[in-house]
């Protein structure tokens, strides 16, 4: 591994250095393992503890195939999904491991006792398989999360709709929490050269489901004018689609838990902010029962932020503890669009409010190869910026999974892997200049 790093920080090293370069039969990854996916049975969910579950194992270097690259990863980071895997929630990956290894003869080798999860990377190109065109050893990359097989024309007008769909490092093995991931090579664009390696692999997989559901018109289509309203508005999806919805001429209602969440969004350009813990929104009354009397306070609070109007749009990301207050502070004909569920998945909300309003509820799962593309393609314009907040190194990854876990974090949190420091990795510093003050944003409050 140290020759890798040494290339890649000489910064002088040739394509035909890299694929000249011997790989290792090992690498270091963050793992679970398939005999520990009972561990945490019976615990409520908040009691389940990443950091029992997150290894760091030298494990083999996968098979290389048609299609296919091999990425030294510098940087990576915690998405939700990261913890997902590591409390065994809502299922157990291996599960998804299993079904794919049935797909093909290749795709067996997703089906292993452990699981490299991790689903963003920033890197250097290693090796390309048989088929692959557009890269090359030696370039520097970050990779979306969209593995699809398009046999099926079901996926060759949207890419997310392919039957064969995978988010990998969640739906596969061999992902970005690693010193080497596999990706299909179609995963890969190229690394926005004003940031370094963390910040380049911060805004991936929740830049890009932000992208899809908030502007594409797979999504809610979002205009200017509109009125969005956006849930945790400063975690990692939530500080992306305040962004988009700045950019785009919308105005971002953020819903945040905290002043120093509440600081972050006036920050980045917000104007109307909820802190829903200072102002007591309590929209269950227990367990099983909603009080409508929140959720008409909670409208009327945002009336008081919109000069009077209902939102044209609800970002939805929280699930069951949020929704049926979603559907109601919505206005007649608007669009409450919605992915993960991070409080629940069972949601419940009162129907009268959608039908007799002609309201819709719109499901939007990451993005497809466009999507992510044009997702990208504004991070590296600095028209759209990293969130990033804090960094760990991959030894420490199980504390930052159990920070996400636990909403101690505020955007993104990166993970360093081959990297030996932060901020490496920048190549176009003028730019970077430019922007400075929004790429470190998150990291000075």
């Amino acid at each position: 591994m140290k020759e890798i790093l040494d290339a890649i920080q000489s910064q002088t090293a040739t394509s035909a250095d890299f694929a000249a370069l011997p790989l290792p039969d090992s690498y270091r990854a963050v793992t679970v393992h398939k005999d520990e996916q009972e561990m945490f049975a019976g615990l409520a969910s908040r009691d389940k503890d990443p950091r029992k579950s997150l290894h760091l194992d030298d494990v083999a270097l996968p098979e290389l195939g048609p299609g296919e690259a091999l990425v030294a990863v510098m940087a990576s980071s915690v998405n939700y999904n990261s913890v997902w895997t590591s409390i065994f929630e809502p299922v157990s990956t291996f599960g998804f491991l299993e079904r794919y290894g049935r797909l093909s003869e290749l795709s067996k080798r997703h089906d292993l006792p452990y699981h490299v999860i991790g689903s963003d990377l920033a890197g250097v190109v290693l090796r390309t398989g048989p088929g692959v065109n557009a890269w090359n050893p030696g370039d520097e990359v970050v990779a979306h999360c969209l593995s699809v097989e398009l046999e099926s024309s079901d996926g060759h007008n949207d890419t997310m709709l392919d039957p064969e769909q995978r988010i990998w490092g969640f739906e596969t093995n061999f992902g970005g929490l690693a010193e080497i991931a596999l990706v299909k090579s179609n995963q890969l664009m190229p690394k926005p050269d004003h940031l370094s390696w963390e910040e380049a692999a911060a805004p991936g997989l929740v830049n890009s489901t932000a992208y899809r559901q908030l502007v594409s018109r797979n999504g809610a289509g979002m205009k200017q004018g509109d009125n969005v309203l956006i849930w945790g508005a400063s975690g990692g999806l939530g500080s992306y689609a305040t962004q988009f919805a700045l950019a785009g001429g919308a105005n971002p209602i953020c819903v945040v838990s905290s002043p120093e969440k509440a600081d972050i969004c006036r920050a980045m350009g917000a104007e109307a902010v909820i802190d829903r813990n200072a102002e007591g929104y309590k929209f269950w009354k227990n367990e099983h029962e909603q009080d409508p009397r929140e959720w008409k306070r909670f409208g009327k609070r945002i009336r008081e932020l919109t000069g009077g109007e209902d939102v044209d749009i609800v970002f939805e990301h929280p699930g069951r503890e949020t929704f049926g207050a979603s559907v109601y502070v919505t206005r007649k004909g608007g669009t409450i669009v919605t992915c993960a569920s991070t409080s629940g998945y069972n949601h419940e909300y009162d129907n009268r409010y959608l039908w007799m309003s002609l309201k819709r509820i719109v499901g939007s799962h990451f993005a497809n190869y466009r999507e992510a593309w044009e997702a990208n393609r504004l991070i590296a314009k600095g028209k759209i910026h990293p969130t990033l907040s804090k960094v760990y190194s991959l030894e420490e990854t199980g504390q930052a999974a159990y920070d996400v876990h636990r909403n101690l974090h505020q955007g993104k949190v990166g993970v360093l892997a081959l990297a030996p420091e932060e901020g490496l990795g920048v190549r176009d510093h003028d730019k970077r200049a430019q922007h400075i003050d929004a790429i470190n944003r998150f990291r000075n409050i």
